[in-house]
């Protein structure tokens, strides 16, 4: 066997943030106050680990809203937003929903509404089938808003009116890639406008910061976060910019021998969909290996809370009252 790492560096902050937070438990408390099952619409966050938890709890998970549904069930929307025609849809069908959309989502929601009514085209930096993106395009008339993801994309753009354009990105972008990206927009097109204040969201930048200063210091960086999260995916990106090997694994059954080969210092995080408890079970992976040392490698604290959706809100205060 390997010999064991002699220290892990966890990165704070790490793990859930505010909206995945938020997101779970507008479900868990869904099944608590209409018993299962309850339905929701896409992975709520996208994490392999949590949907199994809910799953097992009486969450069934569909791709999308179909004749599967019962009228009148209990539906949620996931953490990464929906477009206007999926409400229509689920008010169609008669479903009592519950949007458990995360408020910074919404956010970009709400900044493409605006810049659509007045009368920009909007560039959306982020990643083509990613379910946020599709939410936000959907809010947005056919033809008003294009989708990039590189500066190579930016190059391409070609815009009926460059005078009236404006700029939205996913929330859960590299914020180093992102800003390149800006950059060249700026470049092409000097009159574009953005929203008032960075659309990547708190979570994604902290926990890339604390990871970018943490690499420095590491031979391999783990991530635990399950493949479809665009947040974690970007994690291992900027651990290795920063110099450390780095992998995304969901949990520690999947730690190969093969990079432990000569990593004296394992830098640990998680990303914004992954629970502590999948890191816990990572510790002590090494701990019985014989790594003595862990430290806490803390770059800056998060004291963000969102309240749980007014439906939810309402039916714990009316059982309560």
């Amino acid at each position: 066997m390997t010999p064991a790492p002699e220290k892990l560096l966890l990165a704070a902050p790490r793990g859930y943030c505010a909206g995945v937070d938020r997101a779970v438990q507008t479900v868990e408390r869904a099944l608590e106050l209409h018993g299962p099952p309850v339905y929701v619409r896409k992975e709520i966050v996208h994490n392999k680990h949590v949907v199994q938890q809910l799953a097992e709890r009486g969450a069934i998970f569909v791709e999308e809203l179909d004749d599967a549904i019962p009228e009148g069930a209990v539906t949620v929307f996931s953490a990464h937003g929906v477009s206007p025609a999926v409400h229509a849809d689920a008010e169609r069908r008669g479903l009592r929903t519950i949007d458990a959309t995360c408020p910074l989502v919404t956010k970009v929601h709400k900044e493409a509404i605006k810049f659509a009514a007045d009368g920009y085209t909007i560039v959306l930096i982020g990643h083509e089938g990613h379910e946020e993106v599709e939410g936000t395009m959907g809010e947005v008339p056919e033809g008003r808003i294009v989708l990039v993801e590189t500066e190579h994309d930016v190059d391409a753009l070609e815009i009926e009116d460059p005078e009236r354009i404006a700029f939205l990105t996913q929330t859960t972008l590299s914020v180093d890639e992102t800003r390149a990206v800006i950059a060249r927009l700026r470049e092409r097109f000097p009159t574009i406008t953005g929203p008032r204040t960075d659309d990547i969201c708190y979570a994604t930048t902290n926990r890339q910061l604390a990871v970018k200063q943490m690499a420095g210091e590491c031979d391999l960086v783990l991530v635990i976060g399950s493949r479809n999260s665009s947040n974690s995916n970007r994690l291992v990106d900027v651990a290795r910019a920063a110099g450390a090997e780095s992998h995304l694994i969901d949990n520690e059954a999947q730690v190969r021998e093969e990079w432990l080969a000569g990593a004296r210092v394992v830098g640990i995080t998680s990303g914004a969909s992954a629970p502590e408890e999948l890191v816990q079970r990572l510790i002590d992976f090494f701990r019985a290996r014989g790594t003595q040392v862990v430290e806490e490698f803390e770059v800056l604290r998060e004291d963000v809370r969102f309240m749980l959706p007014k439906v939810i809100r309402q039916a714990v205060a009316g059982r309560q009252g």
